[in-house]
């Protein structure tokens, strides 16, 4: 837990609902002298935000920019206790292993306090058989002519060796990781999918997607369907997808559930 000694904490939220805050976590941002709310890797809903506040005091949010280049963050650890707050698990993202890395570096204590990753959540309650997947990828936005391929290459490497993909969806169209953030949409995500296929000359058309929507949070929802009916899901604020391989028995009954 926080004591006297300065340093930088790295609390993991879980996904969507602070009511699956650990109550270290709860109580180690207390009792940081500064807090910092995440907000490009992972979002925390308008509504759980301003839960937050009351439940931990008074933080900022920063972005990419102030992550990514840590100084201000390190020198404020030096000087005190700071809590940088994650959606879901704090070393979910490679951009916090840096940074935790680069507080070794300067010879700043970091510590760590685990939360709920969105891996744990869709692996289990979707029902697909966890040592089943494969690599995860993040599903970009195009930006202009650039279209990312290298994620729906790894999709096809998974299927290759029958394994499922977790694929997590872009939230920043304009890649600046700065501002107000807006998470893919299933209809952006499927047509991220089959500009992919297109380009590499594959035909997905067979494809059946599980959509995993707003997860962690009373709105939580799974589908399970076509290409063309996931595209068509408008409800829900926060996705990812996973694209299953060959199922076994108890695997295609698990995912019969979701069939809307």
């Amino acid at each position: 837990m926080v004591n006297s000694n300065n340093g930088l904490w790295l609390i993991g939220l879980g996904p969507g609902n602070i009511g699956l805050m650990s109550l270290d976590a709860i109580e180690a941002v207390k009792r940081c002298d500064y807090r910092f709310l995440e907000g490009y890797t992972a979002l925390l809903p308008t509504d759980q935000e301003e839960e937050l506040e009351k439940l931990v005091g008074n933080y900022k949010k920063i972005m990419r920019s102030d992550v990514e280049n840590p100084g201000d963050l390190l020198k404020l650890a030096r000087e005190g206790a700071v809590a940088l707050m994650v959606v879901g698990d704090p070393l979910q993202a490679t951009t916090h292993i840096d940074l935790q890395l680069r507080a070794a570096e300067a010879n700043i204590g970091c510590h760590v306090i685990h939360g709920i990753s969105i891996t744990t959540i869709v692996t289990g309650v979707v029902g697909l058989q966890s040592y089943r997947f494969g690599r995860q990828v993040t599903l970009a936005y195009p930006y202009g002519d650039y279209l990312a391929t290298s994620p729906f290459e790894l999709i096809l490497e998974n299927l290759e060796r029958n394994l499922h993909t977790l694929v997590l969806l872009d939230l920043d169209p304009s890649g600046m990781g700065e501002g107000i953030q807006q998470p893919m949409s299933p209809a952006d995500a499927v047509e991220v999918l089959r500009l992919s296929a297109n380009k590499l000359n594959h035909n997905i058309d067979d494809w059946n997607l599980v959509l995993c929507s707003d997860m962690g949070t009373d709105s939580q929802r799974i589908n399970y369907g076509s290409l063309d009916h996931i595209s068509a899901i408008e409800s829900g604020g926060i996705h990812c997808m996973v694209v299953p391989g060959r199922l076994d028995d108890l695997e295609q009954k698990a995912l019969a559930r979701w069939k809307t």
